[in-house]
């Protein structure tokens, strides 16, 4: 095989193969999130199929470029309709979170690594080379850099421009062109190149319809909500992130009504500086005109989806896109009230704003005096780990913090976490009957 063709088809190989990895991870993101305990175990399956992938294409003997065509064309299939927003949603529709994941990765995205990692040791016996090592060492050099291309290009350039199903197709499209450059098809081959193309072609561009980018999903769905006059909801990552309804005025999610009433009735802030991590779909602010709002979000395009999908007009409101924790780890202005309503999936925060360390700096970014409001998705009773442990954190922050659980009997429950930026108090004391200070505590405190 001539060396610029062969080089061709090993780049190939890089660029979709780390490109599936790439789109993988994010098309987990909306049903579980996108925590080290989920990227982690991805990354590490993807590799083991890629070195069992090496291994099976070194025992390779005959047929090189049959057997790499092949496999590019179920690659192309596997990644033009596995990695599908539409198939990966039916995998995990009805189903356990964990068992669909391990359906997706070990059904869909470790057999297209290891159909793809046997290309470096196949095509390297078809390499003129006067050593093995050279071989070997330039398909790997043009395998890496198509890796390194294809990651970078994916995620920066074509999710953010066009969307994750734009990234699908070019990778399927990518791979029928290296099936195609391999083995040089009969009329039956182009048929089947000509059915993967139309496959892939079928779903994603279909998909265009949703609204994606390379951060969340979006989708704005009517909902039926007992006293309210048609509402919609703001959907993220299949999360029901906002709602609003075309009463006079507009009705809200309980959530967002509750922390409105905290701000504007029990705290009766007015003409104040509010930071919200988490722009949703903009309704804290929504025909709000007492206060002055800042919203943080990651996804630069999330103000734009929801002012025309959702809101139907402009958010009121200064947007920020960058990270949560980078935010407030470093802005020098001091806010009167803040509020973090931040979830990659429907019970997922980001892990690295669960932590004391990021709690810290909220608290940094508040003025003294200042109240820290914080949305949480917990059991309704808090008693799992997860909300003992989460509310034990933020108090670690902020000393004592009132929690007010929106639905006591569901399994999952909003729950409102406030907490006032004040000086650190003595440590607490418990009453025992042998030594009460109730009574002297309850006059020091009035």
């Amino acid at each position: 095989m001539p060396a610029r063709l062969l080089f061709t088809i090993v780049f190939i190989e890089g660029y979709c193969s780390l490109g599936a990895e790439i789109i993988a991870l994010r098309r987990l993101i909306p049903h579980v999130g996108s925590s080290i305990v989920v990227t982690a175990p991805t990354i590490g399956f993807f590799l083991l199929a890629l070195a069992l992938g090496y291994h099976s294409g070194s025992r390779v003997a005959l047929d090189y470029r049959k057997v790499v065509a092949r496999n590019f064309l179920i690659s192309a299939a596997l990644m033009g309709g596995g990695l599908a927003a539409s198939t990966v949603n039916a995998i995990f529709a009805g189903t356990q979170p964990a068992f669909a994941y391990l359906v997706f990765i070990g059904g869909i995205l470790c057999p297209l690594a290891w159909l793809l990692g046997q290309t470096v040791p196949i095509l390297t016996n078809l390499m003129l080379a006067q050593r093995s090592g050279e071989a070997a060492g330039r398909a790997l050099y043009w395998s890496t850099l198509g890796s390194f291309l294809g990651s970078v290009t994916l995620s920066l350039l074509v999710m953010q421009s066009l969307g994750v199903w734009a990234a699908v197709l070019l990778g399927t499209l990518m791979l029928v062109v290296g099936a195609f450059l391999t083995l040089r098809p009969a009329p039956a081959i182009g048929m089947l190149l000509a059915a993967i193309v139309a496959l892939a072609g079928g779903l994603n561009l279909h998909d265009r319809g949703r609204i994606d980018t390379a951060y969340a999903d979006y989708e704005v769905q009517p909902v039926t909500r007992e006293g309210m006059i048609d509402p919609r909801a703001f959907v993220v990552n299949n999360q029901s992130a906002s709602l609003i309804d075309n009463s006079r005025p507009p009705q809200y999610a309980r959530y967002v009504q509750h922390i409105r009433r905290i701000l504007l009735d029990d705290l009766a802030l007015a003409d104040h500086d509010i930071l919200v991590l988490g722009a949703g779909g903009f309704s804290l602010s929504h025909r709000e005109p007492l206060n002055r709002y800042s919203f943080v979000d990651i996804d630069p395009a999330i103000r734009g989806i929801a002012e025309r999908e959702f809101l139907r007009e402009a958010a009121a409101g200064e947007f920020i896109a960058t990270d949560a924790r980078r935010f407030v780890a470093t802005t020098a202005k001091r806010y009167d009230a803040l509020v973090v309503d931040v979830y990659s999936s429907r019970t997922s925060i980001p892990g690295h704003l669960v932590t004391r360390e990021f709690w810290l700096d909220t608290r940094r970014a508040l003025k003294p005096g200042g109240v820290m409001l914080a949305n949480l998705i917990l059991d309704g009773q808090l008693a799992s780990p997860y909300a003992r442990n989460l509310l034990a954190t933020i108090e670690s922050a902020y000393g004592r913090c009132a929690v007010e659980v929106l639905y006591k009997s569901a399994a999952l429950s909003n729950a409102i976490v406030t907490c006032f930026a004040r000086g650190v108090s003595e440590p607490a004391r418990i009453y025992v009957d042998e030594r009460n200070r109730a009574d002297i505590d309850s006059s020091r405190s009035n």
